[in-house]
């Protein structure tokens, strides 16, 4: 049995033109110790599949409509609130995009992460002190025991996103959630950052659920990814079988956007290749056609007038177009 399994799950948010589905009939599983990611543009669903899946959705704005999320055999659909703030932080966390608004600014690091420590471990003041300063010295920041007591203001952005990983690292949770964890870091801090995301997945045991639109970022971290859009799931499979043999225009267009991602391939490209147009308005989300064809050069009249199914090429990769076996 899969650790988390997702099942036709619909999510729905209250707009000025009405209700759009977010989230459309999504379907996938996570196994224990594996590191699966999303990828796609923004707007495409990526966050709130996370905010989903932690309970998280904006009060009054977002639901869930339909579908099933199972947590370790524990539908979480249809938990209470008490029972969803067991499970955040203990057994699944998340890493938010922007430390500097996820941390609080009046409370310094040390009890920042001391606290999930005394909510979910029961441990004493003393004793989620001391553990703070282990995990800040685990996410490789120098000189814990003094930088314990720093305010998120007096650290660099790459530093306030080792405490976000220390905080969501600080039960060992059987699921991490990243949300572009990256964001905003130069290029040297995101490798280190990448790094020791994989560090400490080698040593907890914990499965890893990375959210990013970088194809490269895919490419080093994941084992399997899924390309959202559009709310809908769009292509799955393995992270070296999308990336050589892409089943989607979509997936190949996000491909060809990236200058180094077919580096180890035989074949070269001269140039890059853009995706046309933008991702279309959200209250065009959820209709029965493929929501991709406005921006496909392989579109045909089949794609505008129904929904594509999701078509298998062996057991784990599939592809939601109707054309998928030419490509």
């Amino acid at each position: 049995m899969a650790l988390l399994s997702v099942k036709n799950l619909r999510v729905e948010i209250k707009t000025r033109a009405g209700v759009a589905p977010v989230i459309d009939d999504l379907s996938f599983d996570l196994e224990a110790g594996e590191s699966l990611s999303f990828v796609g543009e923004s707007g495409c669903g990526k966050s709130m599949t996370a905010l989903a899946l932690m309970g998280l959705l904006p009060e009054g704005v977002g639901s869930i409509a339909a579908g099933s999320i199972t947590f370790d055999g524990e539908e979480l659909t249809t938990a209470s609130e008490a029972r969803l703030r067991e499970i955040r932080g203990n057994d699944i966390s998340m890493i938010f995009q922007e430390p500097m608004t996820s941390l609080n600014p009046l409370f310094n690091i040390g009890e920042q992460i001391a606290e999930v420590l005394r909510a979910h471990q029961n441990l004493s003041r003393k004793a989620a002190w001391s553990q703070a300063i282990e995990l800040l010295d685990a996410v490789r920041i120098p000189n814990a025991k003094a930088r314990v007591n720093d305010y998120p203001f007096q650290m660099s952005g790459g530093q306030r996103q080792r405490v976000m990983i220390a905080i969501a690292l600080a039960c060992q949770p059987k699921i991490l959630i990243a949300d572009e964890p990256t964001t905003a870091l130069d290029v040297t801090v995101q490798a280190q950052i990448f790094d020791l995301l994989q560090d400490m997945q080698r040593q907890t045991g914990s499965s890893i659920i990375l959210i990013t639109h970088d194809m490269g970022a895919v490419a080093e971290m994941a084992e399997r990814m899924i390309v959202m859009y559009a709310g809908r799931k769009a292509e799955l499979g393995p992270v070296e079988d999308v990336i050589a043999h892409p089943r989607h225009p979509y997936t190949a267009g996000l491909i060809s956007c990236v200058p180094h991602i077919l580096s180890t391939l035989t074949e070269e490209r001269e140039e890059l290749v853009e995706v046309p147009g933008i991702v279309p308005a959200l209250q065009d989300f959820g209709k029965d056609t493929c929501l991709f064809a406005s921006r496909c050069l392989q579109a045909q009249a089949q794609c505008l007038r129904a929904r594509p199914p999701e078509i298998e090429f062996g057991p784990e990769h599939q592809s939601a177009c109707w054309r998928a076996e030419e490509l």
